[in-house]
């Protein structure tokens, strides 16, 4: 995979600002966590999902919490899991999990589940963002990880769906994007979910 380094560029400006919009969001919102809880039958039948496993994350900084949704899930007799970075150039592997579970840094400093939690399938992953689209495109933090794990998992029969949790005011009118950008399947906000506008 082989860098833009203008779209790079584009990139480290825009997470500045967007940044410093999802701080103000947090603040803005607390609620947002549960309002987007609340929806989850909402997302469930965007997808018509049934009961599987359910990829969270573990939330940092201004990241909308997962956990309040992922209590909602386990209550519909969904099973939870978080990713781990076992490979800082490859794709993210999820490791089942419970919230009382104790949790260790993985090869990319993140909390993880730990080495002995078993590796299973995700039926959903939900991902956090700094800035989305209408069409789909995210800014992350810049590690490429969810795209490389999207990258392979698509490439699969039956991929599964690929959901940004985010508040409403981390829209944007467009997100700079490559090639080796995955686009998500959704968003969902404290407003809602929004299905996104695929690009003919």
């Amino acid at each position: 995979m082989q860098n833009d380094p203008i779209l790079d560029t584009r990139k480290a400006t825009l997470r500045i600002e967007a940044r410093r919009q999802r701080k103000a969001l947090q603040v803005q919102h607390p609620e947002a966590d549960w309002m987007i809880a609340d929806r989850a039958d909402e997302l469930l039948g965007v997808f018509r999902l049934k009961p599987g496993v359910a990829a969270l994350y573990k939330a940092l900084g201004a990241e909308i919490d997962p956990r309040p949704l992922g209590d909602a899930l386990l209550r519909m007799g969904w099973r939870l899991a978080l990713p781990a970075v076992i490979d800082l150039e490859g794709p993210l592997e999820f490791r089942a999990w419970q919230p009382r579970d104790t949790l260790a840094h993985d090869l990319a400093g993140l909390p993880a589940p730990l080495d002995s939690a078993p590796p299973v399938t995700p039926s959903l992953i939900l991902a956090p963002l700094l800035a989305f689209d209408r069409a789909g495109h995210r800014l992350g933090q810049g590690g490429g990880f969810y795209d490389r794990t999207l990258g392979a998992l698509r490439g699969a029969s039956n991929p599964p769906p690929f959901v940004g949790l985010a508040y409403e005011g981390q829209e944007l009118d467009a997100i700079p994007h490559g090639p080796f950008d995955q686009p998500l399947d959704g968003i969902l906000t404290e407003a809602g979910y929004t299905a996104v506008r695929k690009e003919l």
